[in-house]
Parts: structure tokens; C-alpha cells; sequence
């Protein structure tokens, strides 16, 4: 192997950013440091022949390891799309599968030895330790403290967003949207801004229910003026763009995906200079309310892995994945890869670590009490006097629905996993064998671009 060859490469194309504080926590593996450090990051370090990459949810990461120089690049972007162009543009692309890449797992700094063959084995260290169950069991005051940690997420957000712009939120008039939306109105009014700068969007594909619902929870919040139905014919969803957009097959992320570009192109059509986007995605995975008979999980299996929506099984566990990681750290794609698309600077609450920590502090095996029916109605017993306590607004509620439901083409039939893979399948390997065909360049040649 060379020597003197700086073979760790960050592919352009991204918005891969974190400070100097984040940065050097990261060089020096210091959980402790990075513990205490709010906000998302995706920070990647190096020291001597080791690297260390780490992030949050809000920000994806990925990594690959090229043959070059008889020995490792390691090559990092926020995509596999960005690791494919760079290893086409040094014409390797034939080394490259997306099965070999791997997605930095949320909440750890991931540790690689630059040592050449064989292959590095990656080593994970945990900087995010929320506490669990050691808060209020009472709904109302988990509320309080749950909603006042997203409200303060929500502000420092946008804190950082220059007076006068407006801000989309991403609005189906549920549990989370209706809360994310109110917390947004507090947080500028709080800031000295006018508050129907929050602009609230909600996607009619005809014959859903977020849009009735939507339009009655803010006619209810005496806000209509703010409010905007898209509207879009059924046949605008398409789920192939959605599964190469978020480079991904679970169904209903694929689905939701695929509903966020619809929504985010008709937005753009009506708004070429909007830039900032607030959504609710997370609240499930916090509050765990999710219908257990479509999945193979038990309440068991969700109250006894605290992180288990938000982390998937965990690192060392069998059903890890290594490509995709695991929980709202892998699905976080199908809110931010559409934002992405389509220029919009994309946050939501749920996903920090002092809110995540917030909901996890309710002892939920206490309040469950071995009936997973009360996860169906518990998120809305938390979240609505939490909005009470921290705006004096008394929120909306509706009865919660399956996802499909909502933003309409109901006459679709769900899709499945089988066919979400064979698309991405399919999509890969014409990329591929196209790669093949014209980009062939020996790992062992001298130079690169």
C-alpha cells in the first residue's frame, strides 16, 4: 500500500456540514462531547489511519471501500448515488454494488482502520444514552415535557432562518403535523415574527382524508388563510421515482416517499423560492404508534427495545442491516431525500435526540400495562395537553388512520416489498451493466481524477 496518499475521499454533491466542535468530538471519539452537542450533524474525521464517521437522524451517511493504489479508499457521501459517480468518474464503477455500501447507523461513531486487505471491520461506539422510563407516568405531564422539548427544537431552528421568510409544514391535520404547525406559529411569534409565515401544505390526491381533515383543524384554529390544498390527480404518485429517489424498497416508505414528492413538486410549482420545510415525521417512532398486526414485531419486542423504532435492532443484533442501518435512522430518507430534490431545507423536532430522550423517559411499560391497544390512542393522549401546556391552544384531535388513507387513490393496492425490490433491483442493474460497459479502469492504475 502507498504511502503519503490521502485516501480518504468526501464526494461533492451533498450538504454534509458540521462545525469545529462536532468535528474534532468525532476525531477523538469523544461520546461524552458529542452527547452534549444538540442539533443534526453528519461529521467525518480523521486520525492517523483511522477514520471515524458519525451523524443523527437528520442527516444521512454513507460509505464505500474502493480498490485503489493496491490499497482501501474510503470513499463518503450522503448518498449511494454520490458513491456510484465517483467511482464511475474514476472509472471503477464496476467494483461497485450497493450492496456494499454501508449507511453510518444513527446516534454512533462508526471507527474504520485504513489498513488495507483484507477489509476493515468497522467498530461502533454510542454517544446518544437517553434514560428510560424514569419520567412522569401521568400522560398530561409527560406531555408537558415532551412538547416543551419540541418546542424548543422548533425554535432553534428557526432561530437560524432569516426574518421574513416563510416557512412550509408539511400538514395532514394530525396528531404531529397539527403540533409541529402550532409549535412553529409559537416559535415566531416568541422570535417577534409574524406567525403565518408557518404555511401550512396538505396533499389531496381526491378521496383522502387529509384534506378534510386538514381544512377543519385549521378552520378550528381560525388560520385558513394560511392554508394550502394541493391538489393532484392520483396517477401523479409514482412509486418507481419514489424507490430511486430514497434508494430504499420498505413499502411504506416507499409510499411515503412518494407521496412527500408529489407534495414537495406541487409546492415548488406554486412557490420557486420557499426554501424551508417543517414536518412531523418521528412522532410515531417516538410514542411507538405504530399497529403492531402489520409487522412481525409484539409488544414485547417494542417495549423491551426502547430505540427499536428509531434504531432498528441494534448494531451487534443479527437483524441489523448493514447497508441500511435500521429504524427512523434507515426510513428518516423518505422525508429528507424528496426535501432534497426539491430544495427545501428540511427539519422536524421528533427526530432530535432531547425529544427523542423526552418521550422515552415516560415509562411506557407502566402506562401500556400489557394492552398494546393503547398504543393506537396514547400519542394523542400525550401530545394534545402537552400542546395545551406549553401554548395554551387546545389542539384538534382525530382519530388516527393508516397512512394510505389519507392522501388519497385509495383504489391503489398496497404495495409490497417483493415489488419495491425488484424495482430497485431492476434500477441498479441497468446502471451497472451500463457502467460496465463503458467505465473500465484497472484499481491498480496510478492516477486518479
Amino acid at each position: 500500500m502507498l504511502e503519503g496518499v490521502d485516501r480518504l475521499v468526501t464526494v461533492p454533491g451533498g450538504r454534509l456540514a458540521a462545525d469545529a466542535v462536532t468535528t474534532r468530538a468525532v476525531a477523538a471519539c469523544d461520546t461524552t462531547a458529542l452527547s452534549g452537542i444538540g442539533g443534526h450533524f453528519a461529521a467525518i474525521a480523521r486520525e492517523g489511519r483511522t477514520v471515524r464517521l458519525a451523524r443523527t437522524i437528520g442527516v444521512p451517511l454513507r460509505y464505500f471501500v474502493a480498490k485503489m493504489y493496491h490499497g482501501p479508499f474510503l470513499v463518503v457521501g450522503e448518498r449511494i448515488e454520490h458513491l456510484f459517480e465517483w467511482c464511475r468518474a474514476q472509472r471503477i464503477a464496476w467494483q461497485f454494488d450497493p450492496a456494499y455500501t454501508r449507511m453510518v447507523p444513527a446516534h454512533h461513531v462508526v471507527e474504520i482502520d485504513q489498513i488495507g486487505c483484507p477489509d476493515p471491520v468497522p467498530r461502533y461506539h454510542r454517544f446518544f444514552e437517553p434514560e428510560i422510563g424514569g419520567g412522569p407516568s401521568d400522560a398530561a405531564r409527560a406531555g408537558a415535557a415532551y412538547v416543551e422539548a419540541a418546542s424548543r427544537a422548533v425554535e432553534q431552528w428557526m432561530a437560524g432562518i432569516p426574518d421574513g421568510e416563510p416557512v412550509a409544514v408539511s400538514f395532514s391535520g394530525g396528531i404531529d403535523s397539527t403540533c409541529v404547525l402550532l409549535l412553529a406559529r409559537k416559535a415566531l411569534a416568541d422570535l417577534g415574527r409574524d406567525p403565518d409565515l408557518a404555511r401550512p401544505f396538505t396533499l389531496d390526491l381526491g378521496g383522502g382524508g387529509d384534506a378534510e381533515q386538514a381544512g377543519r383543524v385549521v378552520r378550528t384554529l381560525g388560520i385558513e388563510r394560511t392554508w394550502e390544498r394541493v391538489s393532484q390527480p392520483a396517477d401523479a404518485i409514482d412509486l418507481e421515482d419514489a424507490i430511486r429517489v430514497i434508494e430504499d424498497y420498505h413499502p411504506l416508505d416507499v409510499e411515503c416517499a412518494a407521496a412527500g414528492l408529489c407534495l414537495l413538486r406541487g409546492v415548488r410549482d406554486r412557490h420557486p423560492r420557499l426554501k424551508y420545510l417543517l414536518d412531523g415525521d418521528g412522532g410515531d417512532e417516538n410514542l411507538k404508534a405504530y399497529p403492531l398486526e402489520d409487522s412481525d414485531l409484539t409488544l414485547s419486542s417494542v417495549l423491551g427495545n426502547p430505540l427499536l423504532y428509531h434504531e432498528g435492532w441494534g448494531v451487534e443484533a443479527i437483524k441489523h442491516s448493514l447497508v441500511y442501518s435500521g429504524g427512523l435512522s434507515r426510513g428518516y430518507m423518505r422525508t429528507w431525500a424528496p426535501a432534497a430534490v426539491y430544495g427545501f431545507d428540511a427539519f422536524s423536532p421528533f427526530t432530535t435526540r432531547p425529544v427523542i430522550a423526552a418521550a422515552l423517559s415516560m415509562p411506557f411499560d407502566a402506562v401500556v400495562v400489557g394492552r398494546p391497544e393503547r398504543l393506537s390512542t396514547l400519542k394523542q393522549e400525550v401530545v394534545a395537553p402537552g400542546v395545551e401546556a406549553v401554548t395554551g391552544i387546545r389542539m384538534p384531535v382525530h382519530p388516527k388512520r393508516r397512512f394510505q388513507d389519507g392522501v388519497g387513490g385509495a383504489s391503489r393496492a398496497r404495495v409490497t416489498k417483493a415489488w419495491c425490490r425488484r424495482v430497485f433491483d431492476r434500477y441498479w442493474a441497468e446502471r451497472l451493466h451500463a457502467a460496465e460497459e463503458t467505465e473500465w479502469r484497472s484499481g491498480n492504475e496510478m492516477t486518479i481524477a
